[in-house]
């Protein structure tokens, strides 16, 4: 709302002048911004968390009768966070002779010309197949609810046919030493939702994987301390 005040003057009327003041209300501006904020509010939906299932490690041994789950050699995928933003990654499990090659453990790094390239050729086929149910999802053609549920038929059956179809299901060991940084679980967890991984977990280093890395880098720190003790011991002799 706004206002015009007219003020005259007295004395003389042939000099009678007339002042103009304006003044604006801005009372209803504010009841309106009110009623705009609370409209927005109850309109408008809140962006969902999303939750990343994530394996940690368990020293929990599993109940009589069940055995443990069997991860196929060519699915599987170990990487290795090493200080410096270093990162080591090796194919397959290693066998005894393949402990003492150090070519077995390649060197990768983060990023999209890295470490994604070895996740997507693991995963192809698999990725695809999400990658469309995405796009319908972007679309409103299904919602979040249908999406992780189909998402998760897609990796089961990926994981269970064995590369039938040309669908792939990898299976990926990540293994954090004690020089990684958060930066870099942060990361490669990143790198596992955007080449849509659906089996991973968190391990811890095994013996053989310190002696991998060991024999790869050279750095003594990351053995433990019967490794070490033996090393020693060969030396002296």
């Amino acid at each position: 709302m706004s206002e015009v005040q007219v003020k005259e003057q007295g004395g003389n009327k042939k000099a009678r002048q007339k002042k103009q003041t304006l003044r604006v209300d801005f009372t209803p501006m504010v009841d309106m911004n009110m009623l705009l904020i609370t409209f927005f509010m109850f309109a408008t939906t809140l962006l969902k968390p999303q939750v990343m299932n994530i394996a940690m490690p368990s020293t929990e041994k599993p109940p009589p009768g069940k055995k443990q789950i069997e991860v196929r050699e060519s699915a599987a995928l170990t990487i290795i966070m090493g200080q410096n933003d270093n990162l080591y990654y090796y194919e397959g499990m290693p066998t005894e002779e393949l402990y003492k090659d150090t070519a077995f453990l390649k060197k990768g790094e983060y990023g999209q010309d890295g470490i994604r390239q070895i996740l997507l050729r693991k995963n192809r086929g698999t990725f695809d197949k999400i990658q469309e149910l995405k796009l319908k999802r972007e679309r409103g053609e299904i919602d979040i609810v249908l999406y992780d549920s189909i998402a998760k038929m897609i990796q089961n059956e990926a994981n269970e046919k064995a590369n039938e179809f040309g669908l792939f299901a990898p299976n990926i060991f990540i293994k954090p030493t004690d020089k990684s940084s958060y930066k870099n679980m942060v990361d490669i967890l990143d790198e596992m939702l955007i080449c849509n991984i659906g089996f991973y977990q968190i391990v811890e280093l095994s013996d053989g994987d310190r002696y991998l890395y060991y024999m790869r880098t050279g750095d003594p720190d990351i053995l433990s301390p019967a490794q070490k003790a033996q090393i020693d011991k060969i030396g002296k002799k």
